[in-house]
């Protein structure tokens, strides 16, 4: 259990370009074992943020490059066989080195091996779990999960779901959404941004696990939770950019990118936007 996360929401901002001029700075390694479907537009939205992609997902290395990297994204997608023992052995690896990781249990509640597979995982505590309302209240075993990897719930309704993994397991939990919940023990931040055409594009979810991955790779003494809430502010500002400017989910998935390599530090302090969650807020 880490210390309550006491940052007010108005200080995320300088955080948020701190850590982005960081990370464009070091160029953090991130392996990422992630879905099939979305392996390249994850690695092109790591190297347009200025991180360095690889997807190292077969055994007998899986472990051995967890240890070597910045950071670690495991991705419940596509969970073929071998897969799935790269992703043990790479979350043991990354625990052996320090390496903070995120967990993204796609479509977890109804699939069966997938679902055994990220209770096994949240169980060895990734610094991030990041999946929608219906995966968070799967994973807590609080849900049957949602329609694919579509939400059938709200993403204030995992709230309950997301207190309980960060309590079981200290991690900092992220429930996407319209809006995204970034909760911690005792607390929760909104992220406002993004767009809806961020569902619309394969990989826009995805993706943003490897990007919570990379900010958490930064982050030194910044708190786990400010890391990755900036993570979210970041990539919810050059998707609201990038949809200004597109036509539709195929040119704004280029534009995102392109987003993505043009957002400076300095923007992302003046518009990244955080605000405390409140029962107010839930109304």
């Amino acid at each position: 259990m880490h210390a309550p996360f006491s940052m007010p929401a108005e200080a995320l901002g300088e955080v948020t370009a701190t850590l982005l001029a960081r990370l464009r700075q070091r160029a953090p390694l991130v392996h990422s074992i992630t879905n099939g479907v979305v392996q390249g537009f994850t690695a092109n939205t790591l190297l347009a943020l200025g991180a360095a992609p690889a997807m190292v997902d077969i055994t007998g290395e899986a472990g051995l490059f967890a240890q070597a990297a910045d950071g670690l994204l495991i991705n419940l997608g596509t969970p073929a066989p071998e897969q799935r023992d790269a992703m043990r052995e790479a979350v043991a690896g990354a625990n052996a080195a320090g390496t903070p990781w995120v967990l993204d249990p796609v479509a977890i509640g109804s699939l069966p091996i997938r679902t055994a597979l990220a209770h096994e995982l949240v169980a060895l505590r990734p610094t991030a779990v990041r999946g929608n309302a219906s995966e968070i209240l799967a994973l807590a075993g609080l849900g049957a999960g949602g329609r694919g990897t579509d939400a059938a719930d709200a993403n204030t309704a995992a709230l309950p779901a997301a207190a309980q993994l960060a309590e079981d397991h200290g991690s900092v939990v992220a429930i996407s959404g319209p809006e995204d919940l970034i909760h911690t023990t005792g607390r929760t931040i909104r992220v406002l941004g993004g767009d809806p055409l961020l569902t619309r594009v394969t990989g826009g979810g995805c993706a943003l696990g490897a990007v919570v991955a990379a900010f958490l790779a930064v982050r030194e003494d910044t708190d786990a939770v400010a890391a990755v809430a900036a993570a979210h502010a970041v990539y919810g500002l050059a998707a609201s950019a990038a949809a200004a400017v597109s036509a539709g989910p195929g040119s704004f998935a280029v534009r995102l990118l392109d987003e993505l390599s043009l957002l400076t530090p300095e923007r992302a302090r003046a518009e990244a936007r955080f605000a405390e969650f409140t029962q107010e807020a839930r109304a």
